[in-house]
């Protein structure tokens, strides 16, 4: 078990929890430079300097891992050489070392082991890690890191834990029941890794208070209701009061829930068999 609780000698750690990586990752490699880049931060600014993010900024400073979502090497083996964290996202990260003496970071699979061997091609044996056209999976196997075209770099199913089921194969194209319970069709040419994404226990960390979300680029959110009414639709009013409308507005006074926000009409609708509730 690589999850910890920490025992509640202060008001935060009481409700803190967070993943052991001591446990569960294995790097005793350099990692080759060019894979590594630095990367300016926004703080939720556009090119023109606006805010078009809310509450984001500061945070600490991340190296970037160019991980490799195409996984086009057709036919050549790689060997797992790491099991390592990635700041930028909540997925473990695997470096892989090619037999032509190439090296990637790759999405790392769930019970995949430093030493493993992975192969993309069209013969792969169906086992985690190995990555195959979807026409090519049995109908119930989990598979990540999905490609929504082929050749187009996984798209569906990245974060930690997460994981794609092949409901059904035909007519060139393969059902897919995605995480958020929507079922949609893929063309049955794009290419799927096995397994579900590694570091499910993410979903159980705790954050405990402030300060971890200010390490993590996440700014305060004050409530509409204790803004001024030139700030919010919410605001104003003597001491503590409802919001006092039918439904709650965003600063901008739109719908703040309930709505959908899916473009109507769009060219993907077609693919959609049935959408999330």
């Amino acid at each position: 078990m690589a999850f910890k609780l920490y025992k509640p000698t202060t008001p935060a750690r009481r409700k803190t929890s967070v993943i052991e990586y001591a446990k569960v990752l294995k790097k005793n490699v350099a990692t080759p430079k060019g894979l590594l880049m630095a990367q300016a931060k926004t703080a939720g600014r556009n090119h023109s300097g606006k805010i078009t993010v809310r509450h984001r900024g500061g945070g600490a400073r991340k190296i970037v891992r160019e991980v490799d979502f195409r996984r086009e090497k057709l036919g050549i083996p790689a060997k797992v050489q790491t099991i390592e964290y990635d700041p930028n996202r909540s997925a473990f990260i695997s470096l892989v070392a090619y037999a032509d003496g190439e090296k990637r970071f790759i999405t790392a699979t769930e019970g995949l082991k430093v030493g493993d061997k992975v192969i993309t091609a069209t013969d792969a044996p169906i086992k985690p890690g190995n990555r195959l056209p979807l026409s090519l999976v049995p109908v119930g196997t989990f598979v990540h890191d999905v490609e929504l075209f082929p050749g187009g770099g996984a798209k569906l199913a990245r974060g930690a834990g997460a994981y794609v089921v092949v409901a059904a194969v035909e007519g060139g194209m393969a059902n897919l029941k995605l995480p958020s319970g929507e079922i949609r069709k893929v063309p049955a040419s794009a290419w799927g890794t096995i397994g579900s994404v590694s570091n499910s226990d993410n979903i159980n960390v705790r954050i405990g208070k402030a300060g971890r979300m200010r390490h993590m680029g996440f700014r305060p959110t004050v409530r509409g209701k204790a803004m001024n009414p030139v700030d919010h639709p919410h605001g104003g009013g003597e001491g503590h009061n409802p919001i006092g409308m039918k439904y709650p507005k965003t600063p901008w006074g739109k719908h703040a829930f309930g709505v959908k926000t899916r473009k109507q009409h769009k060219y993907s609708d077609k693919f959609i068999l049935q959408r999330r509730k």
